[in-house]
């Protein structure tokens, strides 16, 4: 197992993630683990520091989330965040309290002269986030920052190197809060800046040969950044007869989608199987409207279709995804007692009737992370920018059962919206754009006729890696062009709605 130079317990927030993408953008290279993790594992990845996380739990419920106890005794630093605070705050010998007032949002912090805060100002812009909050600190720690509902905000033992924190700086409400994650890793556990994409894309080329030997890998791909990034890096690690590239055409996919996929490989001089599966996929879909339910009968079928196309290959060993990070926290608590939001069908691992194994080199990473990644490995900028495409695709688009008329719609309104949007100059500027199919009818007038039709709902939202989003301010002007060629030009669809919800609490996707 390599070296992490810092470990992160999830202790189930919301913000874990940040963490980590935090100090990698400080060219500090870092993994999040769940907080049961076992403490060999943990001695084996041979970190230099640890980082407790924060989240939803009272240290002193019955089923409070604790940590091997070993963690305490290997000598290594340790900041702990909001719950990773009361740990410490509780092990050490503190009170932790459920707090008179729960302080949620932004506040200021005080600080005192502590390495910890070197580069940072004495009045920092901070992010608050609890319930409870120490009330005693341990006898061998000092206060080192204060805000004005807690008078211990930040606490440190220096001699043993333990920092305690009541607020998120992993947020980027927390002002400074990089510097100080950074000021961890470089002053207080002394590790170096050393990280970056192009060495993780040299660092997985290598775990990809070591993984694949002389097999086969069958990789599914979408034409999406994800799939397609992982694509170029089994080209780059393989040689081409080891490498079988599949495009699943499953009838859900955008306007041209399947000729645009088509072409890129062509470009990538990837050679790509291309599979017509929309019968198959239809068929599974018929009558399902329940939205965990056609994201699991999607997965299913694409497992069905991969299989079938293995077995017309000798010696394929292995099934290649492009599943993200944030696949695996939305869908499952691999990570730590997070919430499961909704299945994705590239998470959970396969049936126990399949014979191959899993690559997914990019399991660990960001999509910002991806396309900087896909950067590295010279995929083409109009490529790398394209918008996030869900692998259900349309399904998850259509709200209720999926009907052939219904993918009509959104596909059409879909690539006008598109249109327009490339053609205002906001494509580049917003992360991801995109038509819904409410399958919701409403009065409307057309020349002098009633009509009855279906309403359309553009979502466009802002995020950087798809954790947390907001709304896109488009201009009205920008809206009112696509509302008018939609209604216009598409039989069918009388009404357009815009989506000004962010995530959380809404999703991205509707489904």
């Amino acid at each position: 197992m390599k070296q992490v130079p810092i470990l992160v317990l999830d202790f189930g927030s919301q913000y874990t993630q940040l963490i980590a993408r935090k100090l990698r953008e400080s060219g500090v290279y870092c993994e999040v683990v769940p907080y049961r993790e076992d403490i060999a594992d943990i001695k084996a990845r041979r970190p230099r520091g640890i980082i407790l996380s924060g989240g939803p739990a009272s240290v002193y419920a019955p089923d409070a989330y604790k940590p091997s106890e070993e963690i305490w005794d290997l000598g290594l630093p340790i900041m702990g965040i909001c719950y990773g605070m009361q740990l410490i705050t509780q092990h050490f010998g503190g009170e932790v309290v459920a707090a008179d007032h729960h302080e949620y949002g932004k506040a200021k912090l005080t600080i005192t002269d502590s390495k910890i805060f070197e580069g940072m100002t004495t009045n920092e812009v901070v992010w608050m986030s609890h319930g409870d909050r120490a009330e005693k600190i341990p006898a061998d720690f000092e206060v080192i920052g204060t805000s004005e509902n807690s008078p211990f905000a930040a606490i440190a033992s220096e001699e043993r190197k333990i920092y305690a924190f009541q607020f998120h700086p992993e947020v980027h409400h927390s002002v400074e809060g990089t510097k100080l994650l950074k000021n961890f890793a470089k002053y207080i556990c002394e590790c170096d800046s050393t990280w970056n994409m192009g060495g993780f894309a040299k660092e997985k080329i290598a775990s990809i040969k070591a993984q694949v030997g002389d097999k086969k890998v069958l990789c599914g791909v979408s034409g999406g950044v994800d799939s397609s990034v992982v694509a170029a890096m089994l080209n780059e690690a393989l040689p081409k007869e080891q490498l079988i590239c599949v495009f699943v055409d499953q009838g859900l996919l955008r306007k041209n989608e399947a000729e645009d996929v088509q072409n890129m490989f062509k470009l990538l001089g990837i050679p790509l199987i291309t599979i017509d599966a929309k019968k198959e996929f239809m068929e599974a879909l018929a009558g399902v409207s329940d939205p965990e339910t056609k994201r699991k009968a999607i997965g299913e079928k694409f497992i069905e279709v991969f299989d079938k196309e293995a077995k017309k290959h000798t010696d394929v060993a292995f099934l290649a995804q492009g599943t993200l990070y944030t696949d695996v926290i939305e869908s499952v608590s691999v990570k730590g007692p997070s919430k499961t939001i909704k299945s994705h069908h590239n998470v959970g691992g396969l049936p126990d009737w399949m014979t191959f194994e899993l690559v997914e080199p990019l399991r660990e990473i960001f999509k910002d992370e991806v396309r900087k990644l896909g950067l590295e490995l010279g995929l083409p900028k109009d490529m790398i920018g394209r918008h996030p495409f869900p692998g259900p695709g349309l399904a998850i688009r259509t709200m209720g059962a999926v009907t052939e008329e219904g993918l009509r719609l959104i596909r059409e309104s879909d690539a006008i919206m598109q249109e327009e949007l490339k053609a205002t100059g906001y494509y580049d500027k917003v992360w991801q754009a995109f038509t819904v199919l409410l399958n919701v009818q409403s009065v409307g007038v057309m020349g002098d006729n009633r009509t009855y039709d279906n309403t359309v709902c553009i979502r466009m939202v802002e995020s950087v890696d798809g954790m947390t989003a907001t709304f896109a301010h488009i201009p009205h002007d920008v809206l009112e062009g696509m509302s008018r060629r939609i209604i216009n030009e598409i039989d069918g669809i009388n009404r357009v709605v815009y989506d000004i919800s962010s995530k959380p609490p809404a999703t991205i996707e509707w489904e």
